[in-house]
């Protein structure tokens, strides 16, 4: 940018210059003359002056003029070794071409035209990936490589880039012309409207859905490209599949880009055609509206909106209390631990067995009963185990050949123990 800027380069075209370039375009095709001597440039300059000036004075001075203008911008550019002392040979340059080319052939991008520059793109690469592949080293994989990138593939795809720009310029041209049809038939265009946006719509279906099956075969292409340049450290092999890479990834963007912003405008005309023309066939709501709004049918068209204000509503206020302010308590806030005796819970429930047989219990499952019985439901019966070995180790026990089961709750039952009577105070007999 700062190098283009340094040059400070500027294009000064009236229609006279851009007709004069476009018959030298257009004589150069037709005759194969690859440059043109002065005489012939004056010439040629002077039937673009009678085309577009009818009656042209002074032609040869101006044409000298012209032509010193167009060299001077690089449009235009001398191709002899003669110096200044003869007639020079001159031709149109890169740039002027290009200018030429631009107003004078319509290249817009179809699916004719995109399926075929695709399919070449695709042979194009499978030769260059055959020659990669039997390439020895990096040298060899860098001319195999890189040459045809930049030369064959990357003018395929400028060639598919240039008909996109063309095609942008169609649907502009498109969306003017809908615009012009609707202005000057109203209701009566409905039809051409809706012709040129199906059709348009369509092209665009076709070429996002060949973009999208031919651009997975290329990039699949240029992915073994790659591997190969990885593979045997061929970094301008690398740069120049990626940068065909980037390019194939712009030429989707762009599809699909397109395709979502004609879709838009797509809706936004068809809502438009049916919520204002179809309802406005005569258009003379339109009119009446716009006549109001200006102020050319009496008095402007103006909203009026009655404000009424909230009612007002009169209630005691209550005054808020004063917080007290927020303090820091001075009192510990953690207390000291404290040491407390460790409780085994198999001792207690001994205990609790023994107490239970010392005032008189007659059965295990008497001394169950009372032992479970403040105790949790879900530790009663891990409880009624741990009573049964208590009584077994404090007690002498007795049971019948055939041990009834009965209930201690409605939740579980256990085998019945009988234990003989107390006969003193120490224990059991």
């Amino acid at each position: 940018m700062l190098a283009l800027s340094s040059r400070a380069p500027k294009l000064e075209l009236s229609t006279l210059d851009l007709c004069f370039l476009a018959t030298l375009y257009l004589r150069g095709q037709s005759s194969g003359h690859a440059s043109f001597g002065e005489e012939q440039l004056f010439e040629h300059f002077e039937q673009a002056a009678q085309v577009v000036e009818r009656d042209p004075s002074s032609v040869r001075k101006r044409a000298t003029h012209a032509i010193a203008r167009l060299r001077a911008q690089r449009l235009l550019s001398r191709v002899d070794g003669a110096g200044v002392m003869r007639a020079g040979e001159y031709a149109l340059s890169r740039l002027g071409a290009g200018i030429v080319s631009f107003f004078l052939e319509e290249e817009v991008l179809t699916a004719e035209t995109l399926t075929l520059l695709t399919r070449t793109l695709e042979n194009s690469l499978r030769d260059v990936l055959e020659k990669a592949r039997a390439a020895k080293d990096a040298s060899a994989l860098d001319a195999a490589v890189v040459g045809p990138l930049k030369v064959t593939v990357h003018e395929l795809m400028e060639g598919i880039e240039r008909r996109q720009r063309g095609l942008d310029l169609q649907q502009e041209q498109f969306q003017k012309e809908i615009s012009s049809l609707l202005s000057a038939d109203w209701f009566g265009a409905v039809e051409s409207c809706q012709s040129l946006l199906e059709s348009t719509a369509s092209t665009l279906r076709d070429l996002n859905h060949v973009l999208l099956s031919e651009s997975h075969r290329l990039q699949a292409l240029l992915e073994d490209l790659q591997e190969l340049a990885l593979a045997a450290q061929a970094s301008a092999s690398e740069d120049a599949v990626r940068r065909a890479a980037d390019q194939i990834d712009r030429i989707a963007a762009w599809s699909s880009g397109r395709q979502k912003s004609w879709s838009d405008y797509y809706q936004y005309v068809h809502r438009y055609l049916r919520d204002v023309v179809r309802l406005d066939p005569s258009r003379a709501l339109t009119a009446r509206l716009r006549d109001q709004l200006s102020g050319k049918a009496g008095k402007r068209f103006t909203l009026a909106v009655a404000h009424t204000s909230a009612p007002l509503l009169l209630r005691d206020v209550a005054q808020a209390p004063d917080r007290p302010p927020v303090k820091r308590p001075r009192a510990e806030r953690e207390k000291p631990p404290e040491e407390q005796a460790a409780e085994d819970p198999h001792a207690v429930l001994e205990d609790a067995v023994r107490a239970r047989l010392d005032a008189g219990a007659e059965s295990l499952r008497d001394v169950t009963q009372q032992v479970t019985a403040e105790m949790p439901e879900d530790e009663r019966f891990r409880a009624a185990g741990r009573v049964a070995q208590a009584v077994a180790k404090l007690a002498r026990t007795k049971s019948d050949r055939e041990r009834p089961w009965l209930p201690v709750d409605d939740r579980f039952a256990i085998e019945e123990w009988t234990l003989p009577r107390k006969e003193g105070a120490g224990g059991r007999g």
